[in-house]
C-alpha cells in the first residue's frame, strides 16, 4: 500500500482532512518511523472520533512513547544543528535537550523554531517517538513553540558545556575544550562521493575519545587546543565518538588544554559496568589463552580471521599470516578478553610473523605458536590498557599496552583486604568500586569474547 493510500484510509477512519493526515504521516515516515507505528501515533493524535483536540499537558518525566501528542513547559538546555539525508534530500534539523523540574528529554525540530539555550518555552502538539530507548519530542509543522517570559528554574546545566568523560552516544549540541592528541586526514566514500574527513583522538583532563570532523577545520591539528561548539556524539565500536560537522564552531585556544597523564585505572568489574570505554587500564591474571590465538590467517579483502581457508564475507580466500592473542584476564571482580594485535603479540612471543611461520613449519603444527604464548603469559599478572567494548558476546579489551605488573602483590593484597573489611563493615560491597577498594569472593566465569 502506498503512503497516499495509508493517508486516505486514516483520514476516512478518523474523519479528518486527508492532506493534513498525509503531511503528518510523511513527517513520521521521513524520520524512519515504521508505517504501522506512524499510523498508530496519528490515531492517538486525532482520536477515533476525529477533530484532534488539545494535547495533554505533561511533566517531562511523564512523557511516554505511548503518547501521540503532548504539551510541555521546560527550559532549552542545548541546541544542536546538523544535516541528514533522506530519500536523496538534504534536511537540516535542530536537536538537543529540554528540561523541567522532573527531568530531561531530547528533541528533534524539523522546522525552525528559533530555540536558544536558556529559553523557557511552552511547546504544544509535540509528537513522541522512541529514540535510543527513551521518549523523544518531535517538533514539526503541527507544533507551536512560544517563549515564556516567566523563567523556569531547573537543576541542570544550560548550554552544553561538558567534558569528554561525561559524553554518551546520543548527546547533541555539546561544547568542549580539547587538545588534539592524534589526527589523520582520510578520503572516504561519502554520501556525495569521495569526501575528505579528519579522524583522530581528542583529549582533556578527564580522558580521551575518538572524533570525526566531517568538514575539516583548520584549527584541528595535532597538538592544538581548540574550543568546539555544536558537536554531537555517536557510538563507534562500542564507545562514544565526537562528531564535528559543517554546523560546528571550532576556535583555536590561546591556552593549552590540560590532559591526564594516562588512562583511568579500574577494576575489571567497574570497567565492564561502563559498557564501553575508549581508554582504560585494568590489571589481572591471565587465566587462559583462547583458541584463535598465535599464528592466524586473515582475509586479504576485509581483514577478518580466516577459518579453514574460508572468510565469512568472501568465501574461499588465500589468507595472509598475522599474529594475535586473545587472553582471558581476571582480577577477582570480573573477567574480560584482552585482544593483542600484531606488534604486542610479537613482543609476547619474542618473534615476528616470519619467526612464528618458521616455528609452525618445523613443528608441522600452527598451534605451536599459541602454545608458546600460553607458557609465557598464562598464570601471570598483567596490566592491560586499551579500548573496551561490551556486547552480547562479552567484554573485549583491544589492547594498546600489555605489560607485566611491577608493583608489590603483597602491598596490593593488603590494600584489598583492608578495603574488603571496610566494605563488610558498611554492609557489603559497593557496586562499581575499583580493584584497589574491594574484591568479590571467588573468580568469575570467563566471558565469551567476540571473534
Amino acid at each position: 500500500m502506498e503512503l497516499d493510500d495509508h493517508a486516505e484510509e486514516l483520514a476516512s477512519t478518523l474523519g479528518v482532512d486527508k492532506a493534513e493526515v498525509k503531511a503528518d504521516l510523511e513527517k513520521l515516515v521521513n524520520y524512519s518511523v515504521p508505517i504501522d507505528e506512524a499510523k498508530d501515533s496519528l490515531r492517538r493524535k486525532y482520536g477515533d472520533g476525529g477533530g484532534g483536540g488539545e494535547p495533554a499537558a505533561k511533566s517531562i518525566a511523564d512523557v511516554s512513547t505511548t503518547d501521540g501528542a503532548v504539551a510541555v513547559r521546560g527550559v532549552v538546555l542545548t541546541v544542536g544543528k546538523r544535516s541528514i539525508r533522506y530519500q536523496g534530500d538534504d534536511l537540516v534539523i535542530r536537536e538537543g535537550e529540554i528540561a523541567d523540574e522532573s527531568g530531561t528529554i531530547s528533541y528533534t525540530a524539523w522546522e525552525e523554531f528559533a530555540l536558544s539555550p536558556g529559553d523557557t518555552v511552552e511547546i504544544v502538539g509535540a509528537g513522541v517517538r522512541e529514540w535510543e530507548g527513551s521518549p523523544e519530542l518531535n517538533l514539526g509543522s503541527e507544533t507551536t513553540v512560544e517563549v515564556d517570559d516567566d523563567p523556569l528554574d531547573v537543576p541542570y546545566d544550560i548550554g552544553g558545556d561538558t567534558h569528554l568523560s561525561a559524553l554518551a552516544p546520543g548527546d547533541r549540541g555539546v561544547a568542549l575544550d580539547v587538545r588534539v592528541a592524534e589526527v589523520e586526514r582520510k578520503t572516504i566514500d561519502g554520501r556525495d562521493g569521495e569526501t575528505e574527513i579528519l579522524s583522530g583522538v581528542f583529549a582533556d583532563d578527564t580522558g580521551r575519545l575518538p572524533f570525526t570532523d566531517w568538514d575539516p577545520h583548520g584549527e584541528i591539528e595535532e597538538g592544538a587546543s581548540a574550543e568546539i561548539a555544536n558537536a554531537y556524539v555517536r557510538e563507534f565500536r562500542g564507545v562514544p565518538s565526537v562528531n564535528v560537522s559543517e554546523f560546528s564552531t571550532v576556535n583555536a585556544l590561546d591556552r593549552v588544554v590540560e590532559t591526564g597523564d594516562g588512562a583511568p585505572r579500574m577494576s575489571v568489574h567497574e570497567a565492564v559496568a561502563t559498557e564501553g570505554l575508549f581508554d582504560v587500564e585494568v590489571a589481572g591474571n591471565v587465566l587462559a589463552v583462547r583458541d584463535g590465538s598465535g599464528l592466524i590467517q586473515r582475509c586479504p579483502e576485509c581483514g577478518r580471521v580466516v577459518q579453514k581457508g574460508q572468510c565469512r564475507s568472501h568465501g574461499d580466500v588465500d589468507g595472509e599470516d598475522d599474529l594475535r592473542v586473545k587472553a582471558i584476564v581476571d582480577d577477582g571482580t570480573d573477567s574480560l578478553t584482552a585482544v593483542l594485535g600484531t606488534d604486542l603479540t610479537a613482543d609476547v612471543y619474542g618473534g615476528r610473523i616470519e619467526a612464528a611461520r618458521e616455528a609452525a613449519r618445523d613443528a608441522m603444527d600452527q598451534e605451536v605458536v599459541a602454545d608458546d604464548i600460553r607458557e609465557t603469559i598464562a598464570g601471570r599478572e598483567f596490566r592491560v590498557r586499551g579500548t573496551l567494548s561490551v556486547d552480547d558476546y562479552g567484554a573485549n579489551l583491544e589492547a594498546t599496552n600489555f605489560a607485566a605488573c611491577d608493583d608489590d602483590p603483597a602491598d596490593r593484597a593488603r590494600g584489598l583486604l583492608d578495603a574488603a573489611d571496610g566494605a563488610a563493615a558498611d554492609g557489603g560491597m559497593i557496586d562499581g568500586a575499583s580493584s584497589d577498594e574491594t574484591v568479590e569472593d571467588g573468580v568469575s566465569e570467563p566471558r565469551r569474547g567476540a571473534e
